[in-house]
């Protein structure tokens, strides 16, 4: 028999998962505190329930929005949108768990107006800092709970801060850029990047 371990079967995970991610990101640890701050700079309340299945979607449209705002489950890569028809696209660590990142920032570019804002959010994975602050609370309470976290975040994360920032500034060079904590456009030594690319 070869020894190699197959891919988990994630229905099994599922729900330990999200109630770990919860926990982690969201509960009283100090990794959940970053996490909050930093979900705080465009989420009006930062403690979802659910992240990664359509309970999230029926949360969201019982929340009080502005009338001009709908709430779509969508794949960034084909969005259903006219060209030039959106003022503003905010992604919230979405790009570092897309295999092709280009493709999704032009589809994304496609339907903003011009002169309109595109506004990535990123963990600075996998920045030194980035991996310190995930040994302190969700890597440790998922392997307590039983959960593959190692090989789950090297399956999910799939684009490195080291290159998403790069290609961000290729792209957009009307940009206005923050890291987060550190101020200093070092990945190594800051655990989020936020930019508003002006399109």
């Amino acid at each position: 028999m070869k020894k190699f371990t197959g891919k988990p079967d994630w229905s099994t995970y599922e729900k330990n998962w999200l109630d770990n991610y919860d926990a982690s990101n969201y509960g009283s640890s100090l990794s959940s505190h970053i996490l909050r701050s930093t979900h705080n700079l465009i989420e009006n309340n930062a403690s979802l329930n659910d992240h990664y299945d359509t309970k999230v979607i029926g949360w969201l449209t019982k929340q009080d929005w502005h009338s001009r705002v709908e709430i779509k489950q969508l794949s960034g890569a084909t969005l259903p949108f006219a060209d030039d028809s959106i003022d503003r696209v905010i992604a919230t660590h979405v790009l570092e768990h897309i295999l092709d990142p280009v493709t999704a920032l032009t589809e994304w570019v496609r339907v903003i107006r011009t002169g309109g804002v595109l506004s990535p959010i990123l963990p600075s994975d996998p920045g030194f800092a980035w991996r310190i602050g995930r040994l302190f609370g969700p890597r440790k309470r998922g392997y307590a709970a039983g959960l593959p976290y190692d090989y789950y975040m090297s399956v999910e994360h799939v684009d490195a801060i080291h290159n998403l920032h790069h290609i961000i500034k290729f792209h957009f060079p009307d940009r206005y850029t923050k890291w987060w904590p550190m101020r200093a456009p070092i990945p190594d030594i800051n655990l989020v990047y936020g930019v508003n690319c002006f399109v």
